[in-house]
Order: structure tokens, then sequence, then C-alpha cells
């Protein structure tokens, strides 16, 4: 009975920890970086300290939300790469999920990537600059897994995936970022643009044997 009640404690506190993070999607959105714990509580129906109970702090919410979205955006990535399609056309598909995601939803890109500049008091917004280093490189050790277990890059495969997933994630950011901000051109051009940058050394290597390709 007694593990019983527990199991059923456990799945009460994960649905009401999704339904909060729902709640604080719902002012990224609307409030980008400059979303408050005051907003989120608000939004949730409850008190800010019952909202500091679930998730700690503010950096404790924070990194929920981004490992939820990152998770969601690696589950693409992979899905791009795992696409029937020639090579060039899964980098493409690779380099456009990542842009269509921050396209679709620039409020939570800026909140996850950017701190709140113009915040005048600290409850006013997150300061998630601190934050972003670390999710950039969980996408590149993420890719960098990936690329490892997919192409045969001779002596030393494992380093050179590493610095693989890691360049082409900065690249992504970068280029994206920058994107974003001017749209300089269409996605696609930037896609192609980007892929034909890539395209060098993966045009040639081979994928690594007995793994799913690359």
């Amino acid at each position: 009975m007694e593990t019983t009640h527990q199991a059923e404690q456990q799945r009460s506190a994960r649905q009401r920890r999704r339904q909060l993070l729902e709640a604080a999607d719902r002012v990224v959105l609307r409030d980008g970086p400059h979303a408050s714990m005051n907003a989120i509580a608000a939004e949730a129906g409850i008190t800010k300290p019952i909202l500091y109970r679930h998730f700690g702090d503010k950096g404790g919410l924070y990194r929920a939300l981004a490992k939820r979205h990152t998770d969601a955006l690696l589950d693409a990535l992979r899905a791009a790469l795992d696409a029937p399609a020639e090579r060039r056309e899964r980098v493409e598909a690779t380099l456009d999920t990542y842009l269509a995601a921050i396209e679709a939803r620039p409020q939570v890109y800026r909140f996850l990537m950017h701190p709140a500049e113009e915040a005048q008091l600290p409850e006013q917004g997150f300061d998630v600059g601190r934050h972003s280093a670390p999710l950039l490189r969980r996408l590149g050790e993420e890719l960098a897994k990936v690329i490892a277990e997919r192409v045969d890059l001779g002596p030393d495969s494992e380093q050179l995936a590493r610095v693989w997933g890691h360049g082409i994630v900065g690249m992504m950011h970068g280029a994206g970022d920058w994107w974003l901000g001017e749209r300089p051109c269409s996605r696609a051009q930037l896609v192609h643009s980007l892929a034909d940058l890539l395209w060098g050394r993966l045009a040639a290597v081979s994928d690594r044997p007995g793994g799913p390709g690359f």
C-alpha cells in the first residue's frame, strides 16, 4: 500500500510539474526573456513560493524549460538525419529543422539564449545568459554522438566527431541568431549556404560500417 501511495504521489508531482512548465511556456511565448516568476506563478494560478518549491529558483525553472525544449529539438534533428534521403538532403533538412524551430518560436529562443537586457530589477527577467553556454554544449555533445556512430572519421574519430559536433552547433547558433535578428535572406537560402560550407569533408567521408549512415 505504501509503495502504491508513493507511486501515485510521484505521478501527481510529475503531472503538476508538467502543468507548471506549460504555464511557464505560455508566459515565455508572450514575454520572451522578460518572463518573470511572478507572471509564471500568476499564469499557473499559484503563489510564487509554490513555484520556488517545485523548481528551487529561477535557474532551476530555466534549466527545466531548457531541457524540455532541447529534448524536443534533438528529437526533431535526429528525425531529419534519419529521413530516407541522400546525404546532402539530410544535411540541409537538419539545418532547416534547427532554423525552423527558432523561427517558429522566437520568444522561446530569445528566452533560452539571451538575457533580458532591458530588465530594471532582478525580478523582471531571468538572468539566463550564464545558462546558454551549457545548453549549446549539450547540443554539441549530442550531435557529436550522432556523427561518431554514423561516419568513419579514421584515427581519433571520437575526438574529431566532437570537434565537428560543437563546430556545427556553433555555426548553426551564430548564423541562426544573426539571421533571426536581421532576416537578410530566406531560410532556404541560409540553409543552402550553410550546407555548402559543411559539404566539403561530409561529401567525401564514408559511413561507419554497420552504422545507421549519415
